[in-house]
């Protein structure tokens, strides 16, 4: 990659991040792909996603991204939005065709991770679109496990409930 490619690739990262949907709009026109990665191997859409930026999102998924791209975890977008229990974020994604029950490379899918961060809207969102709350991680864990073992009481009742 030349030095200018590169410093183009950190300007969108860096736009994806903070949700400048002007720069980033500039560095993918320059010729940025859609779905570059940051250093730490973070796509465009991860960034945008984990920060709650719902215009870069759709912005970036309409421009081709793909909704299920992994970082170097094996997480998705959505895992990422669900962590942070942004569901307006996980809306677009899903309307873009990410799965609602891909797994990281420790197995833990979306639901998991909203489970295990308290987020009860996001898990009764997650489960409305399809989530399985039986799934199980490679430690064999639930998302009501994942839930109690962090003292998630919240999300562990609501999905005890369902």
């Amino acid at each position: 990659m030349s030095e200018l490619q590169a410093a183009l690739v950190a300007l969108a990262v860096e736009a994806a991040r903070v949700g400048d949907l002007d720069t980033l709009e500039r560095a993918l026109g320059a010729g940025v792909p859609v779905d570059a990665m940051s250093g730490r191997r973070d796509s465009l859409l991860m960034l945008a996603s984990y920060h709650g930026h719902v215009s870069l999102v759709r912005a970036l998924l309409a421009r081709g991204a793909d909704p299920d791209t992994r970082d170097a975890r094996g997480q998705t977008a959505l895992s990422g939005a669900a962590f942070k229990g942004l569901v307006d974020v996980a809306e677009v994604l899903v309307e873009y065709g990410a799965s609602v029950n891909a797994r990281s490379d420790e197995g833990r899918t979306p639901l998991m991770m909203a489970a295990a961060f308290d987020r009860a809207d996001m898990v009764r969102w997650l489960v409305a679109h399809g989530a399985d709350p039986d799934i199980r991680d490679a430690a064999g864990l639930r998302a009501v496990d994942a839930a109690a073992v962090l003292g998630a009481n919240g999300t562990g009742r609501v999905l005890r409930e369902m």
